[in-house]
């Protein structure tokens, strides 16, 4: 039998065991010197996002659609715990940091990550929504982000008057601000329930994330 083996990257020598930026920096030299033609960056100044008259309806329709999330409005200052509780009345154990919630696992005090997996309902706060596809920028304010992702079910907290028309806006609004990275370096979109069909077209919920979210709009007009 003739055993086969690939030449590709041969020629340079096999990086050390290194992790964080050391690796990655080291793949992408490799890439760079790799690389046979180079191009220009275009010219991204002719583009024109998408924008809405009424951004907030824009975000209400996508997120109980497209996004496919239950959306529930309040008024700004509605007691969030009796929301919560009245939203999953059956939920035994709630995951959350924010001082309006009345939490069995708080992200910011368990020993470790995987506690959160058995929390029935995450409750997190979000900091900007994008009409033109229903996401909301999440920046980590917790010690474990893993409430974002290991609930069960997701809860979702946000203004209204939080809400842009497109993810230009959101980004350029990331950038002005001091406060998401000052603590954690890590921020994440979340838009609707985890899903997938990569499996035979079978369309999964909750494959890598919540199985559910529910956006709790504030309205503050």
């Amino acid at each position: 039998m003739i055993e086969q083996k690939s030449t590709v990257g041969r020629s340079d020598p096999q990086p050390p065991n290194l992790g964080g930026i050391e690796a990655k920096q080291q793949i992408l030299d490799a890439l760079r010197r790799h690389t046979r033609e180079t191009y220009d960056k275009p010219d991204l100044g002719s583009l024109k996002p998408i924008t809405f008259a009424d951004p907030v309806a824009e975000f209400k329709t996508k997120t109980t659609t497209t996004a496919g999330a239950r959306l529930i409005e309040v008024s700004e200052g509605a007691d969030l715990n009796a929301v919560v509780r009245q939203a999953y009345p059956d939920a035994k154990t709630i995951a959350s940091n924010l001082p309006a919630v009345n939490a069995q696992l708080n992200p910011d005090t368990v020993a470790r990550a995987q506690e959160l997996e058995r929390a029935d309902v995450g409750v997190i706060r979000g900091e900007i929504g994008v009409a033109e596809n229903a996401c909301i920028w999440i920046p980590q304010t917790m010690k474990e982000r893993a409430v974002c992702f290991a609930s069960e079910q997701l809860v979702i907290v946000l203004r209204a008057d939080a809400i842009v028309s497109n993810m230009h806006e959101a980004y350029a609004r990331i950038a002005a601000s001091a406060d998401y990275f000052r603590d954690y370096k890590f921020g994440t979109f979340i838009s609707g329930p985890s899903k997938t069909a990569d499996i035979e077209g079978a369309l999964v919920y909750g494959a890598q994330a919540a199985r559910g979210v529910t956006v709790v709009l504030e309205n503050t007009r």
